[in-house]
């Protein structure tokens, strides 16, 4: 089979989602890398770490020295044996270092001397990482974007989901956007976050093309921050504004924040353990806006949710959720929401339902 050339065509790598083999050591991977990307170090995080200090002591040729000490033998066969593994499993990709050198060459010398031919990304992290910053800052200041809002419970991101052109930023994030927003898998970090939002907005653009709908969102969906020009674009686009009846809103929060959390805990955690994080959980989340509730009101909720949790655990009924659900709703998500809304009017195409919301997306798009 003929060797694949080297690459720098980054458009492609992410548009494809081609598999891409990250050999920087592991704290490097953990601080951001790209949604394709697996980690298969060359070096661990102690071996780079006393090849750096050689290196700023002593000089390059010496740090390459130590750095071929530290991986000899055993460990040079096992890192080898690693990259073989993701080579038999994604053909098609390619590897990566920081910048495209001594690592990424060397790694390739000896996947090499291993019988495999196996092309590298030309300028490593730091090109791939610069093409996705600029293409973001690009896409937001040129594309046509609509914003989904509505009250809280009103399932913004299912209706997102069947629009022509979705960008989901909860999704992007793996928070749902409020107190309660956290889910069992933790958030990515912000490189991670920014890298998977350019991504999409690429994808949203080159696959698609036309409008580009976002779920209305504050400055940071959990602990990740949104870039601060697309913050602006978004508080200028049209509005689509979704509206739900109150019983259909308790429904779509019972789901998402009980049955599915529970759920979620459960898988991850088992059964016992699963219950008490789940439990712990949504106290917490209601305990994080006491301030904001008021003492009084705060104590009310939670002895509603106390009680809607003891039901559940004894009788596995989910309805008692609803009175704590709906006293939120009513006393304040929806005043905050209204308040909110009532600065944005000169912004609303349409109200209404998700049948109503479909069909003014539609119209948005160009034929």
């Amino acid at each position: 089979m003929a060797s694949r050339p080297d690459t720098d065509d980054y458009l492609f790598l992410f548009l494809d989602d081609v598999p891409l083999m990250d050999v920087r050591a592991p704290v490097e991977f953990a601080r951001g890398s790209f949604p394709a990307a697996e980690n298969a170090p060359l070096m661990n995080d102690e071996e780079r770490h006393r090849v750096g200090i050689c290196y700023k002591e002593k000089g390059q040729d010496k740090a390459i020295e130590l750095g071929h000490q530290l991986v000899s033998g055993d460990i040079k066969a096992q890192r080898i044996e690693a990259w073989k593994r993701f080579i038999a499993r994604n053909p098609d990709g390619y590897l990566f270092c920081f910048r495209g050198g001594l690592r990424s060459r060397l790694t390739q010398q000896w996947i090499r001397d291993a019988g495999i031919d196996y092309p590298l990304v030309k300028g490593g992290y730091k090109a791939l990482r610069r093409f996705l910053i600029d293409s973001l800052e690009g896409l937001i200041e040129t594309s046509d974007f609509h914003i989904l809002s509505g009250r809280t419970g009103t399932g913004k991101t299912r209706v997102l989901q069947q629009l022509p052109n979705p960008v989901d930023l909860e999704g992007l994030a793996n928070h749902r956007g409020s107190s309660f927003g956290r889910r069992v898998t933790p958030q990515p970090s912000q490189i991670d976050f920014e890298n998977r939002l350019a991504v999409a907005m690429l994808k949203a653009h080159h696959r698609i093309g036309g409008t580009i709908f976002l779920e209305d969102e504050s400055r940071l969906v959990g602990r990740c921050a949104l870039p601060e020009s697309l913050r602006k674009r978004m508080a200028e686009a049209p509005l689509l504004v979704l509206e739900r009846p109150m019983a259909e809103r308790i429904a779509i929060i019972r789901q998402d924040y009980v049955e599915d959390m529970h759920a979620d805990y459960v898988a991850r955690d088992g059964e016992e353990a699963g219950w008490l994080n789940f439990r712990d959980y949504l106290l917490a989340a209601l305990d994080r806006i006491r301030k904001r509730l008021g003492g009084e009101r705060h104590q009310q909720l939670r002895a509603l949710m106390e009680s809607a949790l003891e039901t559940q655990a004894h009788q596995g009924v989910l309805s008692g959720h609803d009175a704590w659900i709906e006293a939120l709703l009513t006393d304040y998500y929806d005043p905050m929401y209204d308040y909110q809304l009532s600065q944005k009017e000169g912004r609303i195409l349409v109200r209404g339902g998700p049948a109503v919301i479909r069909e003014q997306a539609n119209l948005a798009q160009p034929a």
